[in-house]
């Protein structure tokens, strides 16, 4: 399988539910290949060593709210595709992860033999991860861009986890300048008109994950 060469792959206790969610997923969408070591190789990505907070854990969470937030979705296959694949590449010294992560889908899926406007649906789903700023009625963006972000919506100690997490990936940064850093990447966010684009997101997610973010803001900059 020359795209898509398995890395070592340090076993999640979800290890095999993943896969097996993987082959079902695969299966569904119409792959025409063994959609195993497909999924064989995500998980080993998933798991590398570089990771602190994009990790099996992120893909499991990520994957749980685009399946409850699926209803909203033109094409539920293409956005539950997106998100095995939009930390797939994943360097934190790296600023194209987006877009290799996207062309390794597209690579990969186009050789397990999945239709060309699925494929393409699902690389256009991984560039969007960027920004996480959706069109008006791009449902497929909404629900991804939603599950993604839905982390910033936690529990006081839930969001500190994560913004722990972040700091880890990055600790070959010095601190002034991580600071600086996530601060701009948190203006970015707080920037855009909204968080969230699913009904259910606006509702339950919207306030709490501006004042997570709002919070870290302040502490960081203080």
């Amino acid at each position: 399988m020359g795209t898509m060469a398995t890395p070592p792959t340090p076993r999640h206790p979800s290890y095999d539910t993943l896969l097996t969610r993987w082959t079902a997923l695969l299966r569904h969408a119409g792959c025409t290949a063994d959609p195993v070591p497909y999924g064989e190789n995500l998980l080993g990505r998933w798991a590398e060593p570089q990771r602190r907070y994009h990790t099996t854990d992120h893909l499991i969470a990520t994957l749980d709210h685009a399946e409850a937030l699926a209803s909203y979705a033109s094409d539920p296959d293409a956005v539950l595709l997106a998100v095995w694949f939009h930390d797939a590449v994943y360097r934190p010294d790296r600023s194209e992860n987006e877009e290799r992560s996207a062309d390794l889908a597209q690579r990969a899926l186009t050789e397990a033999g999945l239709p060309h406007p699925l494929v393409a649906e699902v690389a256009r789903l991984v560039r969007l991860t960027v920004g996480h700023d959706p069109a008006d009625g791009d449902r497929d963006g909404e629900v991804l861009c939603d599950a993604d972000l839905a982390v910033l919506a936690g529990a006081p100690r839930e969001y500190a986890a994560y913004a722990a997490a972040v700091r880890e990936e990055y600790g070959f940064v010095p601190d002034e300048v991580f600071r600086a850093g996530r601060a701009d990447a948190l203006r970015q966010l707080l920037a855009l008109p909204r968080l969230f684009h699913t009904p259910y997101g606006e509702r339950h997610w919207e306030r709490t994950a501006r004042h997570n973010l709002e919070t870290e803001l302040q502490l960081i900059s203080a």
